[in-house]
């Protein structure tokens, strides 16, 4: 390798960008660390609610009441969407019951208090789950982008270069342009992962969505109903994982 060919890489680009291109080349770096940041954070949180979520529903609905929940909730605490849904919902109907409407919030029968507690702790749940996707989707929308002003930047200043030395040919040409499309290249770099996750967590979120509301009506039946559920073995088995199984309120 000659000196020539050594000479062109991204040390050379580095050494040849101005302010501006050194500039925006650290805004795709923390472009690219933030939303890796976010990547990892929220991959972890997903499969850890994911596991404690099925571990609820499998005792769930293999409780014979809902005090039996109830005790487990207190137990060990609420640590996933449909535990947390629970709880509040099944401390809503326990206050309505003791202390009444005693509250505006609080209007209405103990069913109107607890479907309204359930649809405030849904609303908190999808909050909760879509933190971090808006600066994963400005990410994936503008990094391109980011890198394309560099590229077009870069160019210009090359060709600025090649014009005050005259020398026009593709040797002269090919290495400062080249070099100049570098920071499309990052900018990709820096879009593609941030788009993909976005669109894997927001899928995964609308599932979670889709089964936490299966959930909070099958919960809200068993807390108007208020009587207790039939026994496990009394009912056929589900798949694992399924949102809802097939108990009932016992006659």
């Amino acid at each position: 390798m000659n000196e020539t060919q050594t000479a062109v890489g991204f040390a050379h680009f580095l050494a040849q960008s101005d302010a501006v291109g050194k500039g925006l080349l650290l805004i795709l770096v923390g472009m690219s660390v933030l939303s890796w940041a976010l990547i990892a954070i929220k991959g972890i949180a997903h499969l850890l609610r994911k596991r404690r979520s099925e571990h609820f529903l499998r005792f769930f609905w293999d409780a014979r009441s809902l005090d039996e929940v109830g005790n487990e909730i207190s137990t060990h605490g609420a640590h996933d969407p449909f535990s947390h849904l629970t709880a509040h919902a099944m401390h809503a109907q326990s206050h309505h019951a003791k202390y009444g409407s005693a509250k505006l919030s609080e209007a209405g029968s103990a069913q109107d208090f607890v479907t309204r507690t359930i649809k405030k702790v849904l609303d908190e749940e999808t909050t909760r789950l879509e933190n971090g996707l808006t600066a994963l989707a400005t990410v994936g929308a503008t990094a391109p982008f980011v890198g394309l002003f560099g590229t077009v930047w870069g160019v210009y200043h090359a060709l600025l270069a090649i014009g005050m030395s005259g020398a026009g040919t593709l040797d002269k040409v090919a290495g400062p342009v080249g070099e100049a499309l570098i920071m499309t290249g990052i900018g990709l770099a820096v879009a593609i992962p941030a788009v993909v996750a976005y669109n894997a967590f927001t899928r995964s979120n609308r599932v979670l969505n889709a089964r936490l509301d299966a959930f909070a009506f099958e919960l809200l039946t068993f807390l108007s109903m208020g009587q207790t559920m039939k026994p496990a073995s009394a009912e056929p088995a589900a798949e694992q994982g399924a949102n809802v199984r097939g108990l009932r309120a016992a006659s």
